[in-house]
């Protein structure tokens, strides 16, 4: 449960600024900052900026989501954005991510207008990736593209890449939420994993390298997670099959 919030309105501040975010930081204390200030921030650790609603017939599917790159609960507030959660746990750029990590109020030429984003990614290299999610059919409503620009253009004064993104690819997000059943640590089998490195030295099918094992029930789910976490690579625009032909990621694909 997130911990109580109380709101602080600060008029003079909204006043001289285009925008100002309001957070909750680790510790769940709320902070009001204007964009000038935001590039400082590590929104990546911050608390949710509001409490996503969940109730019988509701026809959002909220949820938790545990992240390998973070090791800590996630909520998020329908599968869509488990979707790209997943996506962003992936991806061996991203070092943290956060759902819902503040709220913009801001005033431009058009009036006043208030938004809190999806998800908030920091890369490795320490860039910032804002996110918004939005089905397919929405993203080109005209209330969803005059906030996506705002939120875009905010971005780029602060110097943050942004999206505006629906359903995934089928085919990348078929093999993404299968591998991710098996990011969590695995304890049986977990001897293996060197084994299996070292016979994967050359591109083998995956049926085949398993079938080395003396105990291929456990050598399957650790190829699986071996491949979640890209030690073990595969060509990722085919199908993801028996014959799928993983090769350890520190050999040369065609050794």
């Amino acid at each position: 449960m997130n911990p109580p919030r109380t709101r602080t309105l600060r008029p003079i501040r909204l006043a001289m600024e285009r925008e100002v975010l309001h957070y909750l930081d680790a510790d769940g204390t709320e902070r009001l900052i204007g964009t000038d200030k935001a590039a400082d921030v590590m929104f990546e650790d911050a608390l949710p900026a509001r409490t996503i609603p969940s109730y019988a017939g509701q026809r959002h599917t909220p949820g938790r989501y545990w992240s390998a790159t973070t090791d800590r609960m996630i909520e998020y507030e329908s599968y869509l954005e488990l979707q790209r959660m997943k996506l962003l746990d992936y991806d061996t750029d991203v070092t943290a991510f956060a759902a819902q990590p503040f709220m913009i109020e801001g005033r431009d030429a058009q009036g006043g207008w208030k938004h809190t984003p999806d998800l908030f990614a920091r890369r490795r290299d320490g860039s910032a990736l804002l996110v918004d999610v939005k089905p397919r059919a929405f993203v080109d409503r005209p209330a969803v593209l005059r906030q996506s620009r705002r939120t875009a253009e905010m971005c780029a004064r602060i110097g943050w890449d942004y999206q505006l993104v629906s359903e995934p690819d089928s085919l990348m997000w078929a093999t993404v939420s299968w591998l991710a059943g098996y990011r969590r640590p695995l304890h049986a089998g977990h001897g293996l994993a060197d084994r299996l490195l070292l016979l994967a030295c050359k591109p083998v099918p995956i049926g085949e390298l398993i079938s080395f094992q003396p105990a291929p029930e456990l050598a399957r789910p650790m190829v699986f997670h071996l491949m979640w976490h890209h030690q073990l690579n595969f060509d990722q625009s085919l199908p993801l099959r028996d014959h799928t032909r993983v090769w350890s990621a520190d050999a040369p694909r065609n050794a």
